[in-house]
């Protein structure tokens, strides 16, 4: 049974609009909007991105992006349940597998969890989203991000997922003053053992902040 230490955000949660031309936007207490750092950091991937639907052709790259986001969606609901000590029973054979994978991690690694997909946002940096986990891990308070991958992936081919952390630890902190510089990605790999990486918040801060720039200028641009 994993152990509870639930920190007040001081609201229940974000509401949240979605359009084609300004991606998922969080909206706070106050009614200030915010855009979601996923639709902002996906700048940094995008030319990736064109480029693997170019080579795979259209019909194969919404196959395989519409079958990893479900993949996905699914291994966090059920990281999700088992972190808040509920039944993770009724799922798919194959998401009982990615869980079987990442379960040990969790058992062996995961302390006192003060947030479990947290609502936050950030007037500093501008932008709002959905922490996975705040948990201590390996006795460190961080924030935690379970991804799944077709394949290995090597630390610096995911700067995008530290600066996505980067950018919680820093919304964290601003809406509870509990500072967190410790950032973790437990990945589970098909056909291979989960991956765990981490990194310092402040080695990606830079390039979350070159990136919100880079996004507010595309912004401005297209208004």
């Amino acid at each position: 049974m994993f152990k509870h230490e639930f920190i007040d955000l001081g609201y229940e949660d974000l509401n949240v609009e979605t359009s084609e031309s300004g991606g998922r936007r969080y909206v706070d207490p106050n009614g200030h909007k915010y855009p979601s750092v996923t639709t902002v950091l996906g700048i940094l991937t995008e030319q990736s991105i064109r480029e693997w639907r170019a080579r795979v052709g259209e019909d194969e790259a919404n196959r395989v992006s519409n079958r990893a986001s479900a993949r996905g969606t699914s291994v966090h609901a059920i990281v999700e349940k088992y972190l808040k000590n509920e039944d993770t029973s009724d799922y798919l054979p194959h998401i009982q597998q990615s869980f079987a994978n990442l379960k040990p991690i969790l058992d062996s690694r995961v302390g006192p969890i003060y947030g479990i997909e947290s609502p936050l946002y950030s007037r500093h940096l501008g932008l709002a989203g959905r922490c996975d986990c705040v948990a201590q891990f390996d006795g460190v308070p961080s924030i935690i991000d379970f991804k799944t991958s077709r394949r290995i992936k090597e630390k610096d081919k995911i700067s995008n997922y530290f600066a996505q952390m980067s950018a919680y630890a820093i919304m964290w902190e601003e809406r509870t003053g509990m500072p967190i510089t410790n950032t973790v990605v437990v990945m589970d790999v098909d056909h291979e053992k989960p991956l765990v990486f981490k990194e310092h918040r402040d080695n990606y801060t830079e390039l979350l902040l070159d990136t919100i720039k880079e996004y507010n200028n595309r912004q401005l641009f297209r208004g």
